[in-house]
């Protein structure tokens, strides 16, 4: 190979070597992780998301609060929310609740996302 037609090569390696470290922190900003309520541990007030489906027949309002139970087929655990409830929410779906694991073993929410259309996405349609 000539010396003039290393150099176009050794630019595309050395672009794409700077872009890596770029691409890599692009995709980490763009995924969400939950924990199931299997993977869920008591962890001192830290705010987690937790996801899993909604157990039927456990869904009911009380007063500004929704209670539910959240499953991961394995593990159940319950869920009281306090905040906007997606007019999509229902028994059976998948949710990622976004809260606190309380002390008596509940899980408050503050932030409910539901699964539609193969995303989850909060009232406001953020994720």
């Amino acid at each position: 190979m000539s010396p003039g037609g290393r150099l176009p090569l050794l630019l595309v390696a050395v672009t794409a070597l700077a872009m890596t470290p770029l691409a890599c922190t692009g995709l980490g900003e763009g995924l969400t992780y939950y924990r199931t309520p299997s993977e869920l541990r008591p962890a001192g007030g830290e705010h987690v998301r937790l996801g899993g489906l909604v157990v039927p027949g456990t869904a009911h309002p009380d007063g500004r609060e929704l209670h539910f139970s959240l499953t991961d087929g394995t593990k159940t655990i319950d869920v009281v929310h306090t905040g906007y409830r997606p007019p999509v929410f229902r028994e059976g779906q998948g949710v990622v609740a976004e809260g606190v694991l309380g002390a008596d073993g509940r899980f408050r929410s503050d932030r409910l996302m539901v699964k539609h259309s193969e995303e989850y996405r909060a009232a406001d349609g953020s994720r």
